[in-house]
């Protein structure tokens, strides 16, 4: 059984006391040239109804206090970005992202600890894979150190709205895309790096479950060539489709198989995938299809240290109905249990992992 200790070294987990908050809002403040706007503690600790309401939260989003925005310059760098009220956007009806697509997604949480500090991690990793992205989609792209700046302003800003430790995270959505006008198919002339929060409530509600999945033989994911290894925004409505078919049909989820041979695993809607079998841990190997995930990685640097075998190679279909255990992961599910798995109409009952990863922020 895949049952370990969470732990993590030479990586960065942020933690924000109450005062650091208080000081940190102090800070934030840009030139009114750009509509930027001072957070203070008054903003972050104001009592509304929002405080009332975490036993209804949802996946669905929440108007929080602020979004932070920043735009490219003429040379491909970023600067002057701050916080602004929470609100629309002005973009161009010819602006890349609408018309063609340019433009790419980050997203992370921010979780409160039992001692009432909040906790992200491993942001520096979002920021690297944003970059990484965007090199692939013709984008600039903020530094790492601009991103971690303003992943930490922005939850700073918006601390009231981050849920108690047994209700829920605060969902931290960054996005960069295409702006200005364009008509051929040609790099937007201007980029906007945008992040939203929203609370959401805990995605283990009722304690863990584990889920139900079917193959998807029919519509691919990726394609050799494509984007599926990075978090392009034209990914997700591609994969709408059969996550519609399989939620009516009583699913929890899609895994999908490789667009080439149609028999090896790729990944989840929005999660990857682990395989158990004895004392071997398996993932499709990372490639021209596969996202890096962060979860991803920590499983596999957290199964080496404990002394799990570990292969990142291609994974036949076949497998699956072999192993002892079955799990996928990512930033909403963090980990979570394979319960059975559908295949050409016929279903395989799979034994699930034991740890819980609510636990996940609270074991680091």
């Amino acid at each position: 059984m895949f049952n370990v200790q969470l732990s993590f070294t030479n990586t960065t987990i942020f933690q924000f006391s109450s005062s650091f908050m208080a000081q940190h809002h102090l800070q934030l403040a840009a030139t009114s040239s750009h509509g930027w706007l001072r957070a203070t503690p008054s903003d972050a600790h104001s009592e509304t109804s929002a405080d009332k309401r975490w036993d209804s939260l949802a996946f669905n989003p929440v108007k929080t206090d602020y979004i932070y925005v920043m735009k490219s310059c003429k040379d491909g760098s970023f600067s002057n970005g701050g916080l602004r009220q929470y609100g629309n956007i002005e973009i161009s009806p010819s602006a890349a992202v609408l018309n063609y697509g340019q433009g790419i997604i980050e997203n992370l949480k921010a979780y409160k600890n039992k001692n009432g500090s909040i906790i992200l991690f491993r942001v520096e990793e979002n920021g690297l894979r944003m970059r990484v992205g965007a090199d692939r989609m013709c984008m600039p792209a903020p530094t790492i150190e601009q991103f971690v700046e303003a992943v930490t302003s922005t939850v700073s800003a918006n601390e009231r709205w981050v849920p108690p430790s047994n209700k829920g995270f605060l969902h931290v959505q960054p996005l960069l895309m295409g702006n200005g006008p364009v008509l051929s198919l040609i790099p937007a002339p201007e980029f906007i790096f945008l992040i939203y929060v929203t609370p959401v409530r805990n995605y283990f509600e009722g304690g863990l479950k584990p889920i139900n999945v079917v193959v998807e033989n029919d519509i691919h994911r990726a394609t050799l060539g494509g984007v599926g290894n990075i978090k392009a925004i034209g990914n997700y409505a591609g994969i709408m489709k059969a996550q519609a078919k399989a939620k009516a049909n009583g699913f929890s989820d899609v895994l999908y198989l490789d667009s080439i041979h149609n028999r090896y695993l790729e990944e989840f809607s929005t999660a990857n995938v682990f395989i158990v079998k004895d004392n071997t841990i398996s993932t499709p190997v990372l490639g021209r299809t596969i996202l890096p995930g962060i979860t991803r990685k920590s499983i596999i640097e957290i199964a080496h240290r404990q002394g799990f075998k570990v292969e990142e190679r291609l994974v036949p279909v076949e497998e699956l109905f072999d192993a002892d255990e079955v799990f996928c992961c990512g930033n909403a599910v963090c980990v979570l249990p394979v319960g059975s798995i559908t295949l050409n109409g016929k279903s395989y009952i799979t034994i699930y992992v034991k740890w819980c990863a609510t636990e996940l922020p609270e074991r680091l």
